[in-house]
This record gives C-alpha cells, sequence and structure tokens, in this order.
C-alpha cells in the first residue's frame, strides 16, 4: 500500500475525529466523508491506491471490521429488547427480512440478465442486511417515537447476523459445481459447527470474567481486551474448521452478552449483574474506527473502479433496491399493526446498506463466479447510493417525521407509535 495512502488515511481520521460533534447534525455523515476521500485517493483521483495490489488490504480490513461489529451487536442485544420493542423488530426481521431478499430475487431477473439462478439469489440475500451507521440521525433523534427507533436498531443489531446462514447456502450453491463443498457439507460446517464453535467461546470467557469480576480480581481495562479476545478466536478457529468465521463471531456474541447479563454475588456477597456493554466498549470502538476505513477503501479500490465502466443496469438495481425492494416488504410486514403511513415509509426508507453487503460481496467476488463482474457493481452501486442518499436525508427527514409525530400526538395520545412513551419524549 502507498505510504502517502496511509497518510491521507490518518489525515482522514484525524479531521473527521475534531469535526465529528459538529457534523453529526448535518447532511455530512461519517461514512460519507471517508468514501468521498477513499475516491479522492483512488483511481479517480490522486490514484495513490492500486485495486488489484491492495485487494487483500481490503478484505483483512472490511472482515476485520465485519468481526468486530457482529460480536458488538450481538453482545449488546438483550432478549428482552425484542420484548419491549414489543412487534416491531420480530416483524422487521421474521416478516421483512425473508420477504426483503424473495423480492430482490426476483427483481434482479429482469433487471440483471447473465447471471444464473443463484447468483440472482445472491444478490438478494447481499443487499438484505441493514446498516444504521449510515443512517445514524435516523435512529438517534430523539424527537423520533422510541418505538421506531429501537425498532430500527435492534434490526440491524440482528439482521446481518441472520442473514449469514442465506448468504453461505447461496454462495455454496452457486459455487457447488467449481470444485467447493456441496450445500449439506456446507451447512454442517458453515452453520452447524461455527455455531458450536462462537457459543464455546463467548460463553467460556464470558464466565471466566463473571468468575474474575465475582472476586475482584480485574480492571476494566483488561476486561475489554480480553473480551476483544473472543470473536477473534471465534473466526479464527471456525475459519480453521473450514466454516463461517462470521458466523462464529455473531453466535459468540449472543453467547457472550446472554451470559454475562446473569446475575452474580461480587466480593460484598451482593447479586449484582454484569453489563456486556461496558466490557465490549473498546471492541465497538474499535470495530467504528475499522469500519469508517473500510468505507474509505472501499471508495478508492472497489467503488472508484466501478465508476469507471459503469453501466445502467446496476444503478437501476440499486435504486429499486434501496426503494421498493426494500420499502414493500417492510409495508406487508407491518401491515396491521397499527402505524400510521408516515411512520411505515420512515421504517421502510431507512434501511442502508453497509459493511455487511460490501462484506459478502467481496467474498463472492473471490469465488471467480462467472458473473462475479455484474454482480460486485450492483453491490458497489448500492452501498454508495445508500451512503450518500441515506446519510443526506437523515436529519431533514428525522426532523421532519419527529415533527408529525409531536403534531399527531397532541390530537390522538394513543398513537401506536406511542408505545414507549416513557422513552419516548419528543424535543
Amino acid at each position: 500500500m502507498n505510504a502517502w495512502a496511509v497518510v491521507v488515511a490518518g489525515g482522514v481520521v484525524v479531521s473527521y475525529g475534531a469535526l465529528s460533534r459538529r457534523l453529526s447534525s448535518t447532511v455530512v455523515s461519517g461514512p460519507l466523508v471517508f468514501m468521498l476521500c477513499g475516491l479522492a485517493i483512488g483511481p479517480l483521483g490522486l490514484d495513490l491506491l492500486d485495486p488489484a495490489g491492495d485487494l487483500e488490504v481490503t478484505r483483512a480490513l472490511l472482515e476485520a471490521a465485519l468481526v468486530l461489529v457482529l460480536f458488538a451487536d450481538a453482545a449488546g442485544i438483550r432478549a428482552g429488547d425484542l420484548r419491549r420493542e414489543e412487534f416491531l423488530p420480530l416483524r422487521l426481521l421474521a416478516v421483512g427480512l425473508p420477504l426483503t431478499m424473495a423480492l430482490g430475487w426476483l427483481a434482479a431477473w429482469p433487471l440483471l440478465p447473465g447471471l444464473s439462478v443463484w447468483e440472482l439469489a445472491l444478490v438478494a440475500v447481499i443487499l438484505a442486511p441493514t446498516d444504521a451507521a449510515l443512517g445514524q440521525q435516523a435512529v438517534s433523534n430523539k424527537r423520533v417515537p422510541a418505538l421506531v427507533r429501537g425498532g430500527l436498531s435492534v434490526e440491524s443489531g440482528l439482521n446481518d447476523g441472520l442473514a449469514l446462514p442465506f448468504f453461505v447456502l447461496a454462495l455454496a450453491a452457486v459455487a457447488e459445481g467449481h470444485g467447493h463443498p456441496g450445500i449439506a457439507e456446507t451447512f454442517l460446517r458453515a452453520l452447524l459447527l461455527s455455531s458450536a464453535i462462537g457459543i464455546a467461546a463467548g460463553w467460556t470467557v464470558a464466565s471466566l470474567l463473571r468468575w474474575s469480576h465475582s472476586r475482584g480480581w480485574s480492571s476494566p481495562e483488561w476486561q475489554q481486551f480480553l473480551t476483544l479476545v473472543v470473536p477473534v478466536i471465534a473466526y479464527v478457529v471456525c475459519t480453521a474448521a473450514e466454516g463461517s468465521g462470521f458466523i462464529g463471531a455473531w453466535v459468540a456474541g449472543l453467547a457472550f452478552g446472554i451470559r454475562m447479563r446473569r446475575t452474580i454475588t461480587g466480593p460484598d456477597l451482593l447479586p449484582r449483574n454484569l453489563d456486556p456493554g461496558q466490557s465490549t466498549r473498546f471492541t465497538e470502538r474499535l470495530g467504528l474506527l475499522l469500519a469508517s476505513l473500510s468505507f474509505l477503501v472501499f471508495g478508492a479500490v472497489i467503488l472508484g473502479p466501478v465508476l469507471q465502466h459503469l453501466s445502467w443496469r446496476p444503478v437501476v438495481y440499486a435504486l429499486v433496491s434501496l426503494t421498493v425492494i426494500r420499502m414493500l416488504p417492510v409495508a406487508l410486514a407491518l401491515a396491521g399493526t397499527g402505524l400510521r403511513p408516515a411512520s411505515v415509509a420512515y421504517i421502510g426508507w431507512f434501511g442502508p446498506r453497509g459493511l455487511a453487503s460490501l462484506v459478502f460481496g467481496l467474498l463472492a467476488f473471490e469465488e471467480h463466479l462467472p458473473g462475479g463482474t455484474l454482480l460486485s457493481e450492483v453491490i458497489a452501486v448500492t452501498v454508495g447510493l445508500s451512503i450518500l442518499l441515506h446519510g443526506a436525508t437523515a436529519p431533514f427527514l428525522g426532523n421532519r417525521y419527529g415533527a408529525w409525530f409531536s403534531r399527531t400526538l397532541g390530537v390522538n395520545p394513543n398513537l401506536r407509535e406511542n408505545a414507549l412513551a416513557q422513552d419516548d419524549t419528543p424535543r
């Protein structure tokens, strides 16, 4: 990698860090800043990065970021969150996610000719997970009802992990005739074996932390370092066993969070609960940094070359994916819930595509599939447009929707959106 590219990347991190609070209330989102800077140092700009030569660095960075994000997100999800947020995340995950994959598969048939049936399915699965970081203001805006904010956050924290088995199986189906393991073997290794490894890693380390914490033997700093090792161990062991390191890391996060929340007795013999969020804070922040750098490398190594030879079909499918393919399944999933059309439209629009789609797409590209080039173009354009459109609209639509909610709540205090009124005080 060009040394000047590293200098530029460091300068972007420093600059954005110095202005991050100020920019957080504007249309200039973090992912957009890093993606545009990546385009500037890529083949469309200064040409400091070589798309072919730096592909391994790109893959390592994206995979590391996704592993940490998967683990931290899964560890932070409580079983009670699904009940507290009532119907919303369950409907989005159990109904909306499968419908999004199915509709994406069907829509790809006429728009992406030349791809095989399973390659079309792979496109749909890769572009199904959402990334709340790309439209953070849509989730963090306190004027938006807590039910909607919480539902979108829980959906984003779980749907990338839930999409993983579908991605693994679709990729196995595409590559089955090219010397790769069949679907049955992939299912056993990637799903069952990887899940078992993830449970063992997450549960064991969480038990060790609980034992140490109950005796007051470990410092908070080293607890966070110890937690960082969990997704790394799960990923490496699963990969060595020819399973899915991402599934292992995600399941490890679930097991870690569940085990850490169980009540323990401290040195003062008083029962207490451990907050996994404190132990995973360093992992979460490191994942955020790596994800930001991933968007920079994405702009330079992936999106830049794609824009040099872009055709209309990937652009059309990207726009359809961000609108119809996301919003129609959400509307069907939320039918009969009592949510107003404005809420359904807001939830449907804020389903941005980000890090998970990039990593899945890169893994598929490295399989040298017959339609790999077109598949990569569609994913790159969709993520690029999502970064631009969702980041730019989050402040405006968040405020407009929050204002609508406040007005409507004044007329109808029994709004379904106000189900979590104790957490939903408009400002």
